[in-house]
Parts: C-alpha cells; structure tokens; sequence
C-alpha cells in the first residue's frame, strides 16, 4: 500500500479518537467519582504516577515503608515541579499548590477512605497479590483497586481479592508524569464501571488512554519483547548493537533497543552474580558497564552522555557468542527487527487483546516513539504488504517457532485485505 503524508496522518488522527471508544460500555454507563487517590511506591513511577492527580487537582496519598524513602520521592516530585515552573509553563506559587495536595504515609492503612489506589512496586507477582490482599481488607467498598505492572498477570493479583470487579490495570509509561500513553488493563472480571471510570480518568489527567486485555506484556510490552528477541539474536550472530540502533534510527527511531536499555539501565532485574537469560548482559554488568548512570553499557560514553561503540563491548560479544563480526544490510535489520513487531501485533487481534488495529498503533506512537510518518504497527505492515512480512516471518519462525507466522497474517497473504481492516472480535469483555 502506497501512503501519503496526508493519508497517514488522517489515519493516526481517526486511530486516536477512535481508542476512546470502547464498544462493549453502555452509553449511559455509570461512573464512579475520583475525589482521592493513593499511591503505593514513591519512587520514580510512583512518585512521577502521583504529578498527574495533583497536577489536576485531585488530592493524593503517597505510601512509602521508610520516611527517607517517603521524603526522597517527595522531594523528587518537588524538583519536578520546580524545573516546570521554571521554564515558564505555570506560574512559580502553582509549585507549593500542587504539594499541598500530597500526603504521604508510611502504611497501607492511610489508603482506607480513597476512591483509587495505584499500586506501583517492584515488578514481582506474589508482592503484588500480597499488597493487594491488604487493600481488600483496608479500602472502603467501591475503590477501584489499580495495578502499574507492565505485564504481570492482573486476573491473579484480582483473584486474591474478594472484589475483582474493582481490579484493573493502569500502566503508565516513564516517565509517568510526562510520557502521554495509558494502557487500561481490563481483567477477566473487571466491570464495566471501573473500565469506563478508568476511561474517563485518563481524561482527566491529559492521558491518551488504550483499553486492552491481559496477557504476558499486554499490548506495547509483548510487542516490544518481539522486537527485542529479534535484536538479541543478530547480535548472537554477529551484528554488532550499534547497527542494530543505526538501523533502527534511520526507520526512524530516536532510540535503538540497546540505546534504550544504556539509557534505562542495564541492571534493571539484574544483581551481582546473577546468570539470566542475557549473557552479554551480565558481562557487561558485571563489569560495572550498567549503562549512561556508569559512563558505558553497550556503549562507551563521553562527559555529555554522548555514546559511541565499544571495543569493550565488542570483545564480550565476540567471548560470549564466538559469533565472527557480521556485516548485514540495514534493510535486512529492519525487516528483522520490525516484521515480528507486525506479526506479534496480528497474533494479539487474534487473541483478543486489543480492541482494534488502530489501537495497536496508538499504542506504539503514543508510548514507544514509533516514526510518525510510518503510523504503527498495523498500518506500516499495510504499506510493506502482507506478502513480505510472511516471507521474512516464514524464515524466522523456521528458527524460532515462537515467530511462526499468524494465521490471519498467511490468511491476508494469500487471499488479500489489509492489516487494518481486521476484525477478529475485538477485545474480549468479562465483567459487568
């Protein structure tokens, strides 16, 4: 499919409006009010998932289990503020009343009278059915009971609850105060209420708000594991990261996969010793190479943060991989890298994890900087065609079953249609 700047840009205008509609809510669907809501974690998600409420007006009651934790997270708020106020975008006094409308707390029982509690901790599952055990018991009836995970499973942390219709999944994106995506996670049980409050909230807070279903990573996440499996085995195979990015830069990425990881960090669900499923990555970290915070990661970098490739880091993946240094065409990186992305984005249609195409796309644009001009996902698949995505998913599937081709994906290459006209039922609604 050939597309015009003009034809693209209608194309992301119409996916944005249409991501508010949410085809199984009643139009006279009841809303629960949101006049408080309580936080757990004030570190850098909780602490930047709190700026959107009291930026707009709603009071907020900050947990935290240590005071200097509590006070570090509050004062991070407050610089936050600060530098906004600064730079001109509200007037100096806003600062102090935007923290008058924090509270913080060392304990969940302070959550007991507030209509939503975000939980934002540590991305580990029984902590999390743990805390939300304790909410059951504290908070009043009708709080709506909200999870940060970016991909664990919310029917299991809604299980250990005697209300799973008041459980769901609001995911923001770092940083939470900025980054403008929201993915609404509907659980099995989840009612209609909380997911059209939720809907609405996310107005309220200036968020661009996708309501998807769970599964591993959800929308954005799972599709980004595609694309980051992809990565991981051209470097195993000799390409070196740098070419990765490049690749990936000139599609139109401002960050690249490793990039990204030196920018976020490489110990992230990483400790010292530790042997996970990323070996290079444990070397590097081991070598105190953690990324921008340590001055290299994949990447050495200079005093302005600027990064440039390593030999350090060419040495540990030619140690670790024994692969000889591959020279591969961008447009190859590309395809190898972006395919299983659009492939990954069929298979979620065909689970019924997203409620249509366009969503995917939003997703992608709004929260991972996905190229403007190439729309997403869903509609850069159409401009390639169905055809070149199976054959270049036809050869990676060969190596890795888990990137088998989806059958609605080999169904459009053989019988034509387009990524964007799917509908394979949309997301799939539980309770009410």
């Amino acid at each position: 499919m050939t597309a015009s700047a003009e034809q693209t840009a209608a194309y992301i205008a119409e996916a944005g409006r249409m991501a508010w509609v949410a085809p199984g809510l009643a139009d006279d669907q009841s809303l629960r009010p949101i006049r408080s809501v309580g936080i757990i974690g004030a570190g850098t998600m909780g602490g930047g998932i709190a700026m959107n409420f009291a930026t707009a007006g709603i009071p907020v009651t900050i947990v935290e289990q240590k005071q200097e934790a509590l006070d570090r997270g509050l004062k991070v708020v407050r610089t936050n503020y600060q530098r906004s106020a600064d730079r001109g975008r509200f007037p100096p006094e806003e600062v102090d009343a935007r923290m008058d409308r924090f509270t913080g707390a060392l304990g969940l029982e302070a959550l007991g009278e507030v209509d939503l509690v975000i939980e934002a901790v540590f991305e580990d599952l029984e902590l999390k059915k743990t805390i939300f055990k304790d909410l059951d018991r504290i908070c009043k009836p009708g709080a709506i009971l909200a999870t940060n995970t970016s991909g664990l499973d919310i029917d299991a942390i809604a299980a250990v609850t005697s209300r799973p219709g008041d459980v769901i999944g609001l995911h923001f994106f770092s940083p939470a105060n900025v980054m403008k995506l929201l993915e609404i996670v509907r659980a099995d049980e989840t009612s209609d209420e909380v997911v059209a409050t939720s809907m609405e909230l996310a107005k309220k807070i200036n968020k661009v708000a996708a309501l998807v279903g769970v599964c591993p990573g959800f929308v954005g996440n799972r599709i980004l594991r595609a694309r980051q499996v992809q990565a991981n085995k051209l470097v195993w195979k000799g390409v070196m990261p740098w070419d990765v990015d490049a690749a990936l830069n000139a599609f139109g990425f401002k960050m690249g996969p490793y990039q990204m990881s030196d920018l976020a960090g490489l110990d992230i669900g990483w400790s010292k010793g530790a042997t996970t499923a990323n070996p290079i990555r444990d070397a590097l970290c081991e070598m105190d190479r953690r990324g921008q915070k340590t001055g290299a990661g994949y990447y050495d970098y200079d005093e302005a943060r600027k990064g440039s490739p390593s030999d350090v880091t060419a040495k540990v993946i030619a140690e670790v991989t024994g692969a000889e240094p591959s020279s591969m065409s961008r447009d190859e990186i590309t395809e190898t890298c972006i395919f299983p992305m659009i492939n990954e984005a069929v298979k979620i249609l065909e689970d019924n994890k997203a409620q249509r195409p366009s969503d995917i796309d939003v997703i992608w644009l709004s929260g991972y900087g996905w190229p403007s001009d190439k729309g997403g996902p869903i509609w850069y698949g159409d401009m390639v065609g169905p055809k070149a995505v199976l054959a270049r998913m036809e050869k990676l599937g060969a190596d890795d079953p888990d990137f088998a081709p989806a059958e609605t994906l080999k169904k459009l290459a053989a019988e034509g249609g387009r990524f964007v006209d799917l509908d394979l039922g949309g997301l799939k609604t539980g309770g009410k």
